[in-house]
């Protein structure tokens, strides 16, 4: 009988991926162990570089979980209601993302058992306090807009069908969440960006335009995001059903954004160039010269930017699947090398403290303990969002809420494979 079993038992790609994934996760934990019990001298930041490569991920899960607030606000507020079904996965995505950034900040704040003191000891004169409120209360708000989704547990609804009905009913109160969830995704993500903006003792960053460039980064990054994950996890499984119309025009519309986000972006990093200024010419000579030079013109710019524009707005590219597919990774892509250059050119210009010194510059590399828990992070939100996939329907535009009726939207023409 023990042969049969043996015999009957079938190694999937699902259990390889678990496998995978845990073995990543297994790998961070002990990490995270060694950091909280030795500290973040482990670490390779300093004093001169404190952000490095968790708060890069922490920016850039905040930034493409920012599908959740722009699209719920187009379904609830703007009466969009045949997007509701991307609404949802972006929903679920932002949950995600906001619980990766959290991790990351766990690991980066040094005291984690602190984390409480924000919501009790006020400083309303720190954009970080007021980003710390703003992501405490939206992750609130993401998690009561996950509960619908949530209920699709089977075993949930076997063993507390009365809890699963309650969690379901929440969706009555959508627009009310959606109308919260834009205040305050608002102004965190905005805030996000001004923190660099007052830091005054890195002029690179100090700057006013930081706050629209963060605002515009998260809107493209995070709907561009949703779309990816969304079509890929239709490739890899039949639990992911999507109406492919849909999705093309939601495209179509990054397209656009496309433009004004590349337009500000470029402007805010060459405007620089009509005259000299300490620090901050130094440290765009750093971005589009130095170690930070492919990372911007290439990822950030050419394939972050202008290509996947060209594939969004160009109609045969946009209705083929793989080259949309492609054209929306690369968008996020390119966010995330937005937030690390962001990050990295600013800590990484060095100004003299005495008048006539020159300006210097340092560097910083991961250390194996960042890039090992770094990674448990980024695992994890691949887990979340495959389980939410195959278990909760995540990815499913054959749902609709009760209210809203069910949508059939045509494609103008047949859409290439």
């Amino acid at each position: 009988m023990l042969k049969n079993v043996r015999s009957k038992f079938v190694l999937t790609p699902w259990m390889l991926w678990l496998g995978f994934m845990g073995l990543i996760l297994l790998a961070g934990l002990v990490a995270g162990i060694l950091v909280f019990s030795k500290g973040l001298g482990i670490t390779n930041l300093t004093d001169l570089v404190p952000w490095g490569l968790w708060i890069t991920i922490d920016l850039s899960s905040i930034a493409l979980g920012a599908g959740a607030f722009s699209l719920c606000a187009g379904v609830y507020l703007f009466g969009l209601k045949r997007y509701q079904p991307i609404a949802r996965t972006a929903t679920f995505v932002g949950l995600i993302g906001y619980t990766m950034a959290t991790l990351a900040l766990i690991l980066d704040i040094g005291k984690p058992e602190r984390f409480w003191h924000s919501m009790v000891y006020w400083n309303t004169h720190s954009l970080l306090w007021e980003v710390t409120m703003c992501v405490i209360l939206y992750l609130t708000v993401l998690v009561m807009e996950s509960m619908p989704i949530i209920a699709n547990l089977e075993w949930l609804r076997k063993r507390f069908p009365k809890i699963a009905s309650m969690m379901e009913r929440v969706h009555h109160y959508a627009p009310i969440l959606a109308i919260i969830g834009l205040g305050l995704s608002s102004l965190h993500q905005s805030s996000l960006g001004a923190t660099y903006g007052v830091i005054k003792a890195r002029p690179f960053s100090f700057k006013p335009e930081m706050s629209v460039l963060f605002m515009l980064s998260a809107i493209v990054g995070g709907i561009s995001m949703t779309l990816f994950a969304s079509m890929l996890a239709s490739r890899l499984t039949k639990k992911a059903k999507v109406n492919d119309a849909l999705i093309e025009r939601v495209a179509h519309f990054v397209g656009y954004l496309l433009i004004g986000y590349f337009y500000f972006r470029a402007w805010d990093a060459l405007s620089t160039t009509y005259t000299y200024d300490p620090g901050r010419s130094e440290g765009l000579h750093f971005m589009t010269k130095g170690p930070l030079a492919f990372n911007f013109w290439v990822v950030e710019m050419l394939f972050g930017m202008i290509v996947p524009m060209i594939l969004l707005l160009y109609k045969p590219t946009r209705l083929n699947r793989f080259w949309r597919m492609m054209a929306l990774f690369l968008v996020a892509a390119g966010v995330v090398a937005f937030r690390w250059d962001t990050n990295m050119a600013g800590f990484l210009v060095i100004m003299p403290y005495i008048s006539g010194q020159a300006v210097t510059y340092t560097s910083y590399t991961p250390s194996l303990i960042e890039i090992l828990t770094g990674a448990a992070i980024i695992a994890y939100g691949l887990t979340g969002f495959s389980i939410g996939v195959r278990y909760l329907r995540v990815v499913d535009h054959t749902l609709v809420e009760e209210e809203h009726a069910t949508v059939k939207v045509e494609a103008t023409e047949p859409v290439a494979v």
